[in-house]
C-alpha cells in the first residue's frame, strides 16, 4: 500500500529537483493540471497510468522509489544500466524451471532485457 503523504513528498522532491511548478510538471508529464493539484493535496491517489507517465518522462525517477521510498533519487548512472533483478535468484527448484530472460517493453518502443 502506498503512503499518499510520503508519495506526495517524493513527487514534490522530483518537481523541486527539476525546478518545475505543478503546472509545468503536469504539462511535461502529459496530464491535466488539476490532476497534479489533486494528487499533491491528497484529494486523489495517483493512478498507475500517472506513475508510468512520470517514470517515462523522468528517467532519473525509479518507480519503486516513487511508490515506496525504496532506492534512490535521482537514479545513479549504474542503476540506469540493465541489471539482474533479484527474482532470478528465487527460482523454483522443485519444478526444475529457472528464469533465463525477461524482456520489458515500454510504450515508447524501447525495451530492457534482463538475463541471468
Amino acid at each position: 500500500m502506498v503512503n499518499i503523504a510520503e508519495f506526495t513528498s517524493r513527487l514534490k522532491k522530483v518537481m523541486d529537483f527539476h525546478q518545475l511548478s505543478a503546472s509545468m510538471f503536469a504539462d511535461k508529464v502529459g496530464v491535466q493540471r488539476s490532476s497534479i493539484s489533486h494528487i499533491l493535496s491528497g484529494r486523489n491517489k495517483p493512478s498507475l497510468d500517472f506513475i508510468l507517465k512520470v517514470t517515462a518522462e523522468f528517467k532519473d525517477v525509479d518507480m519503486y522509489w516513487l511508490l515506496n521510498g525504496k532506492g534512490t533519487f535521482p537514479k545513479s548512472a549504474e542503476s540506469n544500466t540493465t541489471s539482474t533483478p533479484s527474482f532470478f535468484e528465487s527460482n523454483s527448484e522443485s519444478s526444475g524451471k529457472k528464469i533465463q530472460r525477461i524482456v520489458v517493453f515500454y510504450n515508447d518502443g524501447t525495451f530492457d532485457e534482463y538475463k541471468k
